[in-house]
Parts: C-alpha cells; sequence; structure tokens
C-alpha cells in the first residue's frame, strides 16, 4: 500500500530538518518566516541560519562556524578585510552602536548549494558609531533596515562566497551619520 504524499512534503521535511539542529546552536539561530525551495537542503539553511546568528548576538563562534576557512565577501564594503575578519570587524563595530540588535530571517530561498535571504535588523542606537568627523552617540533611535544576502555553502557547510547588499541609506539616517 502506498501513502499519498502531500505537496507539501518537500517544505515540512526542511523545516524539520531545520529545527533538528545540535542543541548548542540551536537555541539561538533564527528560524525563516518563509522557506522556500522544493527540496531545501538543511545543511545550506543551517549554514545562513548561524551566520544570522550571528550578526544577531555578535558571537565569533557563530561566525566561525558558519563561514569556511577561504570565506571570500564578494561585495566587499572600503576598508572592510576580507575573509573572517570582514564580519568580525563589522559585527563589532555595529554592536557597539546597537548592543540590543535582532536580526529577523524574513524570507529564505534555498536553490541546490546556494541560498537567498531576506534579513531584518531591528534596534535601539544606545552605543558610539565610528564616522570620519569622530564618534556619533546615540540617543535611543531606533533603527529598522533590510538587507538581502545570496551565499554559496560549501561540501562542509559552511559559507565560502557572499553577496549582500543592505540598507545603509536607511540605517546612516537613522543613525543620525545623514540628516532625514
Amino acid at each position: 500500500m502506498t501513502m499519498p504524499v502531500s505537496p507539501f512534503a518537500p517544505a515540512i521535511l526542511a523545516l524539520s530538518l531545520l529545527a533538528a539542529t545540535p542543541a548548542h546552536a540551536a537555541a539561538k539561530l533564527p528560524m525563516p518566516a518563509h522557506l522556500s525551495g522544493a527540496q531545501a537542503d538543511a545543511t545550506v539553511a543551517l549554514a545562513a541560519r548561524r551566520y544570522a546568528a550571528f550578526w544577531q548576538s555578535g558571537d565569533p563562534a557563530l561566525a566561525r562556524l558558519a563561514l569556511a576557512d577561504d570565506f571570500i565577501d564578494r561585495t566587499l564594503p572600503a576598508g572592510r578585510p576580507q575573509g573572517l575578519a570582514g564580519p568580525l570587524q563589522a559585527s563589532q563595530v555595529f554592536h557597539a552602536a546597537v548592543p540590543d540588535l535582532q536580526v529577523a530571517i524574513e524570507d529564505m530561498l534555498v536553490a541546490g548549494s546556494r541560498v537567498t535571504l531576506r534579513l531584518h535588523f531591528t534596534g535601539h542606537f544606545t552605543g558610539v558609531f565610528p564616522t570620519p568627523q569622530g564618534e556619533l552617540r546615540g540617543q535611543g533611535q531606533a533603527i529598522d533596515f533590510q538587507a538581502f544576502d545570496l551565499y554559496q555553502v560549501n561540501a562542509q557547510g559552511r559559507i565560502s562566497d557572499n553577496w549582500h547588499l543592505e540598507d545603509n541609506l536607511t540605517l546612516l539616517r537613522q543613525l543620525g551619520v545623514l540628516p532625514q
């Protein structure tokens, strides 16, 4: 006797695999609000969730779990070092400015060894942000902006390449670096 297969079976399987992460890592890994991909690879999705958790927490151990040793930022901002050092530096600066940073994965699309994410960053600017004119101190301003990322995940389940685009205009306006 053959059991009928639900058309939602691939998505249900992918979500169950996403939830079955190691206990030490699962507690703080963001779950995508929307997941797409006919046969979403849980390993690819796990790498993306770990990287989102790194941005939220600032925990370098999560970056090391998510990123390959030969990680390349394909849209490297000026002044940021290539490789693991780049995200570690950027996260440290951002968390100094927005200590209560939250990162939500609004959309995740897994296609083979690639994953695309729409991320939503929120928090409050209560810390210090460096500018060319000196340090800018926050007054509790709300921070709320979007980012889009595309990752290539290697056979070891770690991100080897990243292409990203953040709404930096909105962020810089909210920080007070640029006028509204």
